[in-house]
């Protein structure tokens, strides 16, 4: 789904910009105020009829999370990024049979940066909270971020979705995926194991905060949440009709 991208950017001092896809045909940026205030891109809210969706990632220092955002948007893994800014990116997907533009802020994990957190926090539709399954102290931290959100956003249901990354590193794995599991449900949230380096559940874990985003805001106009119910099929309900006709035309030869 997701299409050729473009990972260098231009960047200025008191504004970073990155062009994440080469479909979006424009940079996505981070506007960065005197005051070191950060905040997404622009306040619309759709480019062209294609809704954007604002989605925040966040996460300890070191758990993956500009190489998970960056597998997203251009299929391609880095052994190293630079921890210290955050970066902006966009990409176009259909999820669900339905466009979407998902303008993506990496943040950064670093205690210097926590004072930019509010703003951006405030700014998102969704979270990404991170953390890796070789590190421990990552995956508390995962909590402390739910918390950061929760008191930022206190009356709102802020769709969430929990990702443990580096599964593929079974040998150093810390945190079990049932410990991840439970923390999810605690969330109220979806919850993805995924690998940055091979790829796995990546798009998944963004497709489903899109939906996750969708559901909340189909619920706030008081529509079905869109998520599908079992139907039977025809010939399901037609033998069903048989069947009752049948067994009142038998109950009736036996009264007689």
């Amino acid at each position: 789904m997701a299409g050729e991208a473009c990972t260098s950017g231009n960047k200025r001092r008191n504004k970073f910009s990155r062009q994440g896809s080469s479909r979006s045909g424009k940079d996505s940026e981070i506007d960065v105020d005197s005051r070191g205030s950060v905040s997404l891109a622009g306040p619309q809210t759709t480019r062209g009829g294609i809704r954007i969706y604002k989605i925040v990632v966040l996460g300890d220092g070191g758990v993956g999370k500009s190489a998970v955002t960056l597998q997203f948007v251009s299929h391609s893994f880095l052994e190293y990024h630079d921890p210290t800014i955050e970066d902006s990116y966009q990409q176009q997907a259909v999820i669900d049979g339905e466009p979407a533009l998902l303008d993506i802020l990496d943040t950064a994990g670093q205690v210097e940066f926590t004072a930019m957190r509010d703003q951006y926090m405030r700014c998102g539709e969704g979270f990404l909270i991170c953390y890796s399954v070789t590190d421990r102290h990552s995956f508390q931290e995962a909590l402390e971020y739910r918390k950061l959100i929760q008191k930022v956003r206190a009356s709102e249901d802020t769709p969430l979705v929990l990702v443990g990354n580096k599964f593929d590193l079974q040998v150093q794995r810390k945190v079990t995926t049932e410990e991840g599991m439970l923390l999810a449900r605690q969330f109220g949230c979806p919850f993805y194991e995924t690998s940055a380096a091979l790829r796995t559940f990546v798009d998944d874990a963004f497709h489903m905060l899109v939906r996750e985003i969708r559901t909340k805001e189909r619920l706030g106009m008081g529509l079905p949440s869109g998520k599908k119910t079992k139907r039977h099929s025809k010939w399901w309900r037609l033998r069903s009709i048989f069947a009752l006709v049948f067994k009142r035309k038998r109950n009736t030869n036996y009264s007689t």
